[in-house]
């Protein structure tokens, strides 16, 4: 790989790798970054990844944002990268390395619904692939920019938190907010800034009219406010969002999870988390959204 000229330095202004573990969303995120209106290449050989950055460097190219997915379905695989990506530092080549993970039942779980073969034990189980895997990418993994465990997310909610954390915001001086209600019964939430536990409000699940019902339903926030108790959370709350949203702004942050839990996911921090959604979603400075994600699980 030859060095670039200095035009070609301003040419290129971001180069993003993306690599990982196969099933851990390499292709969503891909697709994250080609709707920003990079330039994507999908499985691309790391010893091609040098004459593709030459070729973006050359007078007259138009491409200044690329993004690569380079995995082990390349075949020979870090030892070429990890040199690629060594030359590409030398040269003063701005790049970033993105690399998916999940958790072991996570990447089973999404073998299994696509009924794909693990590509580096395709006439074994999905299992010792994933093993194999690991041991392979442990050391592009200490030396990625950024790491993203996709276990529990979905491929939308990938997708938000790329475009929301490592590309260009569409928002200048506006911060998303995300308020998520979970069943700490079904694991905590991940990847959250803030997290509330609400089990110790009164819970609807143990009144059978209610149980089936969610904290969307203006009766279930009636019984968890009967003594007060919800009115009385919001009011030691609120002042504490209130402080520390416009601190998260300040410093620049461009988006914030916050999760409520209660045992199943499905009154308490549904209630919670949809008031403070619309609280919030009334300030100009904030793009408000709000996530159930245990809400529709059996009790």
């Amino acid at each position: 790989m030859s060095a670039p000229s200095e035009q070609s330095r301003i040419a290129l202004r971001d180069l993003v790798v993306i690599t990982g573990f196969s099933g851990a969303g390499k292709s969503t995120a891909m697709a994250a970054f080609e709707d920003e209106g990079y330039f994507c290449v999908d499985n691309l050989p790391s010893e091609m990844i040098g004459s593709l950055v030459e070729l973006f460097a050359h007078t007259g190219s138009k491409v200044a944002y690329a993004a690569i997915v380079s995995d082990l379905r390349a075949g020979s695989y870090f030892e070429g990268l990890a040199a690629v990506l060594d030359r590409l530092a030398e040269l003063g080549v701005s790049h970033r390395v993105v690399f998916l993970e999940a958790s072991e039942e996570a990447l089973q779980t999404r073998y299994k619904e696509t009924r794909r073969r693990h590509p580096l034990s395709p006439d074994g189980s999905v299992a010792e692939g994933i093993r194999r895997e690991r041991e392979a990418l442990a050391p592009l993994r200490a030396r990625a920019d950024v790491v993203i465990d996709t276990s529990g997310i979905t491929a939308a909610q990938l997708r938000r938190k790329l475009a929301d954390e490592l590309l260009p915001t569409r928002t200048p001086g506006r911060l998303a907010i995300t308020f998520e209600s979970f069943g700490f019964k079904y694991g905590p939430a991940r990847d959250c800034d803030l997290m509330f536990d609400v089990r110790f409000l009164p819970n609807p699940h143990y009144e059978p009219s209610l149980r089936p019902l969610t904290g969307v339903d203006q009766r279930v926030v009636e019984f968890i406010d009967r003594n007060g108790e919800l009115g009385a959370f919001y009011a030691r709350l609120h002042p504490l969002l209130d402080y520390l949203m416009p601190q998260y702004l300040a410093e620049g942050k461009s988006h914030l999870v916050v999760a409520v839990g209660c045992t199943g996911g499905r009154h308490r921090s549904v209630a919670v988390a949809r008031a403070l959604a619309e609280r919030y979603q009334q300030a100009p400075e904030y793009v408000v959204q709000v996530i159930h994600r245990d809400a529709e699980r059996a009790g």
